[in-house]
């Protein structure tokens, strides 16, 4: 069966925008021509169809392109990203959601945005979403401005940190892949075992990354305020110091 654009979105359940949104990203084939019209087919409709059930399981457009390059039929890295998903589970907010839970202008998550600063899960709309836990994050940040950092300063000093993580994550998951993921696979692994190690890896790592910085931070604060000679300055930080510790718990 042949669909005009407007036929194949009404049978597909989305709009005609969608279809050229992943058009323009690859996601889906484009059509036919028969002189100037545009032929699409049950392939087609399949694709999309696909790609809507993989959004409502909660993939992200990232993961669903990734699985459509592998034509979907290979086991061997779904099970990683349903595991990768995981940590994307709960609710949904759209930037606008995000600016109007904190009291904060949108303009400002956008900046955010652009810098690389706040980085949403792409949905299949193309539109970041944000988890609970981003949340949290960005009702964190807001209270480090309460205390008085100015707004600039604090993001230059974000950006610099980001830049430097990102390369660190880069490593990270390099090292996963060369020594956990590929050696598995080629045992014959189906994905369910990599998917567990990454389950138990990551909040083991995210607790000794995050005990370092901790462990880091003060240690050098303590020390630049000995250096200083501010002794009841100092004394009272190492009490905060001895009772502030990162809670490194897992199973």
């Amino acid at each position: 069966m042949e669909y005009e654009v407007s036929e194949l979105a009404q049978a597909a359940g989305v709009s005609v925008d969608t279809i050229r949104y992943y058009q323009t990203h690859g996601l889906v084939p484009l059509p036919a021509k028969a002189g100037r019209k545009a032929v699409y087919t049950e392939d087609h409709l399949g694709r999309l169809l696909l790609i809507r059930s993989m959004a409502a399981k909660g993939l992200s457009l990232k993961a669903i392109r990734m699985l459509l390059e592998r034509d979907g039929t290979e086991r061997s890295d779904t099970a990683l990203l349903a595991a990768l998903e995981e940590e994307a589970e709960g609710p949904a907010y759209s930037t606008e959601d995000l600016a109007g839970r904190l009291g904060v202008p949108v303009a400002l998550i956008r900046s955010a945005e652009e810098a690389g600063l706040v980085e949403g899960h792409e949905a299949p709309d193309g539109k970041p979403r944000y988890t609970e836990s981003d949340l949290n994050a960005a009702r964190g940040a807001i209270r480090l401005l309460a205390h008085g950092f100015p707004l600039a300063r604090l993001l230059t000093l974000a950006i610099r940190h980001d830049r430097a993580i990102r390369k660190t994550c880069d490593s990270a998951i390099d090292l996963f892949d060369d020594h956990i993921r590929k050696p598995r696979y080629k045992d014959g692994d189906d994905g369910d075992a990599v998917a567990k190690a990454f389950r138990e890896l990551l909040p083991l790592v995210t607790a000794v990354v995050a005990h370092h910085f901790q462990r880091v931070l003060v240690g050098r604060a303590l020390r630049r305020l000995k250096s200083k000679g501010d002794e009841p300055t100092l004394a009272l930080a190492l009490k905060v110091a001895a009772r502030s510790k990162v809670r490194v718990t897992w199973q």
